[in-house]
């Protein structure tokens, strides 16, 4: 469990809030994606061990959801393992997608996408305040 603010957010309740985020990134939700997240989130994207990505605040995080869900006509992450620390969550997914562009490092519209990868929820009082989404493509 941890505990902020004389708040206590468990490993339960912070499951919910990692499905209920990973089933609207699975479905384009957006504005459902949005739900758990601190107005100040601070989000990083790491492929290859680099960090390709780095937003912070709920507004360019909206913004990079939007245009990221123009690149697929289907994906979805599947967890696959829960591991619980103090502050974090570290999460387990299975990717797969298919691109609806054509993307500059070759891959093609119609594309299949198959990837391994983790995804680090971090939580403040009752709302998640970092991610960051590490590849093993």
């Amino acid at each position: 469990m941890v505990i902020l603010d004389n708040k206590i957010l468990t490993m339960k309740q912070r499951e919910q809030m990692i499905c209920h985020y990973i089933k609207a990134y699975n479905h384009f939700d957006i504005s459902a994606m949005l739900a758990d997240l601190d107005p100040s989130i601070s989000f990083q994207n790491i492929s290859d061990g680099k960090v390709d990505m780095s937003l912070e605040g709920v507004t360019a995080f909206k913004e990079q959801a939007e245009k990221a869900a123009t690149f697929f006509k289907s994906r979805q992450q599947k967890i696959t393992s829960f591991m619980h620390f103090e502050s974090y969550t570290d999460v387990e997914v299975a990717y797969s997608a298919v691109l609806a562009v054509d993307l500059p490092n070759g891959l093609r519209k119609g594309d299949a996408l198959h990837c391994a990868g983790k995804s680090v929820f971090h939580f403040g009082k009752d709302k998640i305040v970092a991610i960051e989404d590490i590849s093993y493509c």
